[in-house]
């Protein structure tokens, strides 16, 4: 009878049915699956009746053998090689039984009894197949909700990283639009920063000093630029609170008072960049002559200097000064101007840093100013030593950068440090070294060699 044949071929169709996804919307399954059901029972049936099992077992050979080169053959069920492992003994041992009682009956039933036994096993290798293929439909099925998750995640990274691409091109726009801006104050700051390095006289040196102390709060137009960006963002702000749950009337209120402030930044700005090319206009360049100096007249002509006029400005100024010249130094060659603007800068930052100390009512302290030369070898050494507020170790690192200052806004402009660093190291080839403890005391070397 040939059962077996309909029960395997009924299992192979399930197994297409459930493993092959182009066939499931192309195929209605429950009709197919009904008429089979239909076709396979009558079969049966007409075998059963009229005794024809030699014409209809050749009909299952065909729809099982069918089957089989069908998944061998189709690309997308390459998967199913499991399957078709665990039907071959089934479909070889059927062929193989029904060729040889067609050809000798009497062969056929000697070896009834060993073909009936392959059957058997052939149905466990078959069931064992069977379960291997569901395990590794399982890790597949796995595999492709994994691969559906990641797809669907990078569809939304992809969705996300548009999104910043087109946030991120609209603030390019805007940071290339500044970038100009900034260079160009850039340009302006240098041309500045030479200017100042290269003052002729001390009397012009002051006066451009003072009016950088007084005038300029911000580094130019920078304040000017952050003022246009600021008024963007405020318009942009006042765009996008609409998309969430917020108190418009307060966020109204605040964004517009955040811009008048912004405004009158702006106004500054403008300010500082009149000033800035008022400076370019007047200044004059020094004519870099390298002539023999005096180190310690030099020194003490702006000790006195730096002094006086300090007090000029705050008659309760006072300090203890403390002088020790070697008197061996004699002349060296150096650049008396430039020079001289570097020992009235770190004097003019020791006197401030000793004043603010004052100010602060420390039982038994006096404020005092060391100044001392030295030589040694082929160098002369300058040490400038206060006992004010010192300078914090985190910014030690920052102080020789342009425009940083340690003091209030309108006290400094972070120029100081700066040229007078240049002025050692690059017009003199000399050191300038910094030693410091935060309230305790600060103490500024130069060195420079004797024969430049």
């Amino acid at each position: 009878m040939s059962l077996a044949p309909f029960l395997v071929s009924f299992l192979l169709l399930r197994y297409l049915q459930k493993s092959w996804v182009p066939l499931l919307t192309s195929i209605d399954w429950s009709r197919f699956f009904k008429f089979f059901l239909i076709g396979g029972i009558g079969l049966l049936f007409i075998e059963t009746v009229f005794d024809v099992e030699d014409v209809t077992k050749w009909i299952w050979h065909f729809i099982v053998i069918g089957i089989a080169v069908f998944m061998y053959k189709t690309d997308d069920l390459k998967h199913s090689r499991t399957m078709l492992l665990g039907v071959l003994p089934f479909i070889a041992i059927t062929l193989t039984s029904d060729i040889i009682e067609l050809l000798s009956a009497d062969l056929f039933k000697s070896l009834n009894n060993y073909i009936g036994t392959a059957l058997v096993f052939s149905w466990i290798w078959f069931g064992a197949m069977w379960i291997n293929n569901k395990k590794q439909q399982k890790a597949l099925e796995k595999e492709r909700l994994m691969r559906k998750f990641e797809e669907e995640r990078n569809n939304i990274i992809a969705a996300r990283k548009e999104e910043l691409e087109v946030m991120v091109n609209q603030r390019t726009a805007e940071l290339t639009a500044q970038k100009e801006d900034l260079q160009k104050a850039l340009a302006d700051l240098s041309a500045t920063q030479t200017k100042l390095i290269q003052q002729e006289k001390l009397v012009s040196l002051g006066e451009l000093t003072a009016g950088i102390a007084h005038e300029i709060q911000n580094p130019l137009n920078f304040v000017n630029n952050f003022s246009e960006v600021s008024s963007e963002l405020i318009d942009e702000l006042r765009e996008e609170r609409g998309k969430h749950l917020r108190d418009s009337g307060t966020e109204e209120e605040i964004l517009e008072t955040l811009k008048e402030n912004l405004a009158k930044i702006k106004h500054h700005g403008k300010r500082a960049d009149a000033i800035v090319k008022g400076m370019l206009q007047h200044s004059r360049n020094s004519d870099g002559k390298i002539e023999p100096v005096d180190i310690n007249a030099l020194t003490d002509e702006y000790l006195r200097l730096s002094y006086h006029g300090l007090r000029a400005k705050d008659k309760n100024f006072n300090v203890v000064l403390n002088t020790d010249f070697d008197s061996s130094i004699g002349k060296i060659n150096a650049l008396p101007q430039d020079l001289g603007r570097v020992i009235l800068n770190l004097l003019t930052n020791a006197f401030y840093s000793v004043n603010e100390k004052r100010k602060g009512d420390l039982p038994g302290y006096e404020p005092t100013v060391w100044v001392e030369t030295r030589k040694l070898k082929n160098k002369v050494l300058i040490k400038i030593r206060d006992n004010g507020l010192g300078i914090p170790t985190k910014l030690i690192d920052k102080i020789y950068q342009p425009f940083f200052t340690t003091k209030p806004v309108g006290e400094g402009t972070g120029l100081g440090l700066s040229l007078s660093y240049d002025i050692i190291t690059k017009s003199h080839q000399g050191e300038m070294r910094v030693d410091t403890k935060e309230g305790e005391y600060a103490e500024f070397c130069i060195l420079i060699p004797v024969n430049l």
